[in-house]
């Protein structure tokens, strides 16, 4: 009879999730914590425990307002295409669920592990989003979001660069992050130097660009790394004012190095050149130019070629005779 009991209530609850699923309430997380021993029979508890575990594998309708977000994430920008998922969802509802994890602490009940939009378009309809909740830690929840992820949706370049660095942050081995991002170790590789070299803040900044692929971002680390530009805040500075964003990641490589040039210029101009004033032989002008340890003898006449010839006959007793002034204490000008 008690077997009866079970199997009427595990019916019961199959017709309860039905497609005309309503708003539940989930059990609460599992706190680990001395309670006292059930009062009612056994088998009554036994079966609780069945119900239980099967409403956890059931997706369930949950209020959007219970819902935190979560820095676990892998896409930057959950607005790309919102409004067409919120047609599509208001014309023939939700067709697959999203992922949520119970929090600890005060606030929201869950956490997003997977599923942002589905969850976004439907707080904008103002409806519960149909979503699994599971009891999972972060590690978990990482490796659900990228192979969900991984196997619906194309990440770009840049977004799978992050997700990396996010992934072995939080200790997957190489092979573990190849596994699930679908990458060779080459691939992985790049994704990893990009990530290191270009700060995240300027990442976010010229945002997830589906249509950028790997050249232009290896482009940036190259003009980070033989610039020297390393300070974040003159670096956000020079991205441009553009929508798109290869457009951004373009101007920003090209005012990098052109910044770079006009500095190099800038230091070359600032080097003193002292020119001396005309010295006259005879009645024509011979004149000396310094620069930087240089010296240049200009003339204007093809005769006075002479004097540089002396000058070269006599540059060691010239050099000799200065030398013996500074030995004596006295400053040559």
């Amino acid at each position: 009879m008690r077997r009866d009991l079970l199997a009427k209530s595990l019916s019961q609850l199959s017709e309860a999730s039905s497609p005309s699923e309503t708003l539940a309430q989930p059990p609460s997380p599992i706190v680990q914590e001395k309670t006292k021993a059930p009062s009612g029979p056994r088998s009554l508890q036994a079966m609780s425990n069945v119900l239980s575990q099967v409403s956890s594998q059931a997706a369930q309708m949950v209020d959007t307002r219970e819902i935190a977000d979560s820095a676990l994430q892998d896409r930057f920008d959950t607005s790309d295409g919102l409004d067409d998922l919120i047609a599509s969802i208001q014309a023939s509802g939700q067709e697959l669920p999203v992922l949520l994890r119970y929090r600890r602490g005060a606030g929201q009940r869950y956490e997003v592990v997977y599923g942002r939009r589905r969850i976004a378009a439907c707080r904008e309809l103002g409806i519960p989003v149909r979503a699994l909740i599971r009891e999972m830690e972060e590690r978990d929840a990482l490796m659900s979001l990228a192979r969900e992820n991984s196997a619906r949706l194309q990440r770009s370049f840049i977004e799978q660069a992050v997700f990396a660095t996010r992934l072995d942050e939080y200790g997957f081995d190489k092979d573990e992050i190849c596994g699930l991002l679908a990458v060779d170790k080459t691939t992985l590789s790049r994704l990893a130097t990009v990530a290191r070299d270009v700060p995240i803040e300027v990442i976010e900044r010229i945002g997830s660009g589906h249509d950028i692929g790997r050249r232009p971002w290896l482009d940036l680390r190259k003009a980070l790394k033989e610039t020297g530009v390393l300070d974040t805040n003159k670096l956000l500075a020079m991205v441009p004012d553009e929508e798109d964003p290869l457009k951004a990641l373009q101007g920003l490589i090209d005012t990098i190095r052109t910044a770079t040039l006009s500095e190099e210029t800038q230091q070359q101009v600032a080097a003193p050149v002292r020119r001396s004033e005309p010295l006259t032989v005879g009645d024509k002008p011979v004149r000396f130019v310094k620069k930087r340890g240089k010296i240049t003898i200009e003339t204007t006449e093809e005769y006075a070629t002479d004097f540089i010839e002396y000058l070269e006959d006599h540059l060691l007793q010239i050099f000799d005779s200065w030398s013996s002034e500074l030995a004596g204490g006295q400053k040559v000008k």
